[in-house]
């Protein structure tokens, strides 16, 4: 689904949320009304459907429904106050603060340059480590890496970046990021990440033996479940990544690179004899 800066009605960001959600699993519009806390269960179809209207408590409770956060959810107010507004000023002022959210946290799709993007980990760590070190040589990037490297690749690295504009070069071994936010495009992303995933998976093994338990936090839970309740926990994924995303973006003081794996798999068979999808 679309993050919220790129829509301009809060009505269908609404209902494409709920379409996603009944696609994954057996969500209602009754359970999306309780979710945030409201006790009709049409309300929030009648709102979609453009036959009522959030308030202001309403917004933040749907928003909280919606797992928005940060940027979004500050986007998402104004969005509501964009489509609500009743005069040609109040409308303008919010439409101009949607506009500075989006330039700021604007989202770079990747198609053509995804392939290359995430064949290498130092594409994504340097693209996040480069511009909060600025005047950093690749030298002494390399020696910032947890994953041993050389000046040689972090060189490389970062000419690629510049090249593909993910990167912008301001001053000598100073650069800024040309997109605040990446993502992959719906048909490059399945193939060109796999590499990106198993490269990670090493990682946080190494992190594991090596890193004291107060540089990183890795956990688990082994859970049995429905296929239905598969398809939320999904959901719920996607809703923590956007925040994630959200939370990361407002920071203006990072002073080192995480990753987060997300990762959910099956450890047994299926009962029924099917194949798991």
């Amino acid at each position: 689904m679309k993050s919220v800066i790129e829509y301009e009605n809060y009505r269908t960001f609404m209902q494409d949320f709920y379409d996603e959600r009944k696609r994954c699993s057996a969500f209602s519009w009754r359970e999306f009304a309780k979710l945030a806390g409201f006790s009709s269960p049409t309300y929030l179809k009648l709102v979609c459907e453009g036959k009522s209207s959030l308030s202001q408590i309403g917004v933040e409770r749907v928003a909280s429904a919606m797992g928005l956060a940060g940027f979004e959810l500050i986007y998402f107010r104004a969005l509501v106050v964009f489509c609500q507004a009743k005069s040609d000023a109040d409308k303008r002022r919010a439409y101009e603060e949607m506009q500075e959210i989006a330039n700021v946290h604007k989202i770079r799709v990747l198609d053509s340059t995804a392939f290359a993007y995430y064949e290498s980990w130092m594409n994504p760590v340097i693209r996040e480590l480069a511009p909060s070190a600025p005047g950093a040589t690749p030298g002494d990037l390399a020696k910032l890496c947890y994953p041993e490297t050389s000046a040689a690749d972090v060189k490389d690295t970062l000419a690629f970046l510049v090249k593909a504009g993910l990167l912008k070069k301001i001053d000598d071994n100073t650069y800024v990021q040309s997109d605040k936010s990446i993502v992959g495009s719906a048909n490059a992303m399945p193939v060109a990440i796999r590499s990106m995933h198993r490269q990670m998976a090493e990682f946080a093994m190494k992190a594991m033996d090596e890193l004291p338990v107060s540089e990183r936090n890795i956990t688990g839970l082994t859970l049995g479940l429905s296929h239905r309740a598969y398809h939320r926990l999904v959901t719920e994924l996607a809703a923590f990544r956007r925040r994630a995303v959200a939370i990361a973006a407002e920071d203006d003081g990072a002073d080192q690179v995480y990753r987060i794996n997300l990762q959910m798999f099956p450890l047994t068979r299926n009962k029924e004899g099917g194949k798991n999808e």
